[in-house]
């Protein structure tokens, strides 16, 4: 079915029979996914990743509609940095997508074998998940992200973005079908939901037998929704309230640095600090928080902090709770590793926190004892991205307990299935 096709049954349908018409073409394009082969799923990402290429000019076309409708909506500076895209993000984008081919394909591993003393064999083995439905805000690299991780994972993907990206996540999509039918993917494998009707994410979270999986990746209330709504299986990315501790041993040369690029690399994703520990007997927090307000972030601090530079203005208890995505930082003076850890626990949304410290054992404690999805000694929490952790993209952070969690990429996107081998065996 055409774009053009695809939009006008949109505006006729309603939305659960939208939802369960997609859905069924991606189960049908999933079943033919599932048959190729490792070689045949990398060669049509390496298409798809060409085929973007080629668009650059009509999907900057595109993303610079998105970017005047964003502004003249009032978006801010931080939302429209997720939103903007340019010649180097564009390459970026068809770049990881490239990256997605040249991994190991996790379908088909063997996790487990045994074999029973009855002699039945017994093996764990990875398969695709089925059809992923991803509904996904601002950012429009999601768009080929998603579908470069779900096609390599042998999985259909059903995505929806947010209306603030349409335009920019219709010109990619057109072009990663271009690229991946050209090297025989179906078309139905990805898709993009034709309508920006808020109903029709309820008739995906309401699509139980249809999508087998949920995806949801934006603000907070989006991934509210979904939870509450779903009655589908949901693998969460929650908000990015992302710490470092800056431990008493803390080289200050070593600490300055990470401070700053943790927080104002970019201020406007999930790994982006959002709350600085300052120990209590760390002897460079002036120079660590002047060199934040110089580099134009805003601080809120408890009163230990705001003794630390007359800037610095008084946190709310909200502050210690909010992912800005901004150049704003909530700032807290802590008395040793034990009292860091605690504010930690109260506050953390389990995505990334991290330490700065030259004491191993402080370090090793902190690693054992923090209970997020990513925890870090000595490294920005900007690493906190699916192509820094060598998985080529991501379609989140998965800040739950449950099937995956940190970046999920390729393997995150399989289940395992049981293969028993016998020989004639009955139970008695």
């Amino acid at each position: 079915m055409s774009d053009t096709q695809t939009l006008e049954s949109a505006q006729t349908e309603t939305p659960e029979a939208l939802v369960a018409r997609l859905a069924k073409a991606g189960r049908a394009a999933q079943v033919v996914l599932a048959r190729m082969t490792t070689p045949q799923k990398a060669a049509a990402l390496l298409a798809a990743a060409e085929a973007l290429r080629a668009a650059a000019p009509a999907i900057l076309e595109a993303n610079a509609q998105d970017m005047a409708a964003g502004a003249a909506r009032g978006l801010s500076g931080a939302m429209l940095d997720r939103l903007r895209l340019d010649v180097g993000r564009l390459a970026g984008i068809a770049d990881a997508v490239a990256a997605v081919a040249g991994l190991p394909d996790p379908v088909g591993e063997v996790i487990s074998q045994d074999e029973r003393p009855n002699g039945l064999v017994l093996a764990r083995v990875r398969v695709p998940v089925g059809l992923i439905g991803i509904i996904y805000e601002s950012r429009p690299n999601v768009t080929a992200d998603a579908a470069a991780l779900c096609i390599g994972s042998g999985n259909a993907a059903l995505l929806r973005g947010g209306s603030e990206a349409v335009h920019s996540n219709r010109a990619i999509h057109a072009a990663m079908v271009q690229g991946l039918v050209s090297a025989g993917v179906p078309e139905a494998a990805v898709q993009l939901m034709p309508t920006q009707d808020r109903a029709a994410v309820g008739a995906m979270l309401t699509a139980a037998g249809l999508i087998d999986m949920i995806v949801p990746r934006g603000g907070k209330s989006l991934v509210q929704r979904v939870q509450d709504d779903a009655r589908v299986p949901v693998l969460a990315h929650l908000d990015g309230i992302c710490h470092t501790y800056v431990h008493s041993a803390a080289d200050p040369d070593m600490a300055l640095s990470i401070a700053v690029n943790a927080k104002m690399r970019r201020t406007g994703i999930c790994g982006s600090m959002e709350t600085l520990l300052l120990d209590a007997a760390f002897p460079g927090s002036v120079a660590v928080v002047r060199a934040l307000l110089d580099k134009g972030c805003e601080l809120r601090g408890d009163a230990r902090a705001r003794a630390l530079d007359p800037r610095i203005l008084p946190a709310s208890e909200a502050d210690w709770d909010t992912e800005y995505l901004d150049a704003i930082l909530s700032v807290a003076v802590v008395d040793g590793l034990e009292a860091a850890i605690d504010h930690i626990a109260r506050h953390s949304s389990h995505h990334t926190d991290a330490i700065i410290t030259a004491d191993a054992a402080a370090a090793e404690e902190f690693l054992q004892r923090v209970d997020s999805a990513i925890v870090m000694v000595n490294a920005s929490t900007q690493f906190a991205d699916g192509g820094e952790f060598g998985l080529g993209a991501e379609i989140g952070i998965a800040t739950g307990r449950l099937h995956a969690r940190g970046p999920v990429a390729l393997e995150g996107l399989t289940t395992y299935k049981w293969q028993v081998r016998g020989t004639g065996q009955v139970r008695p």
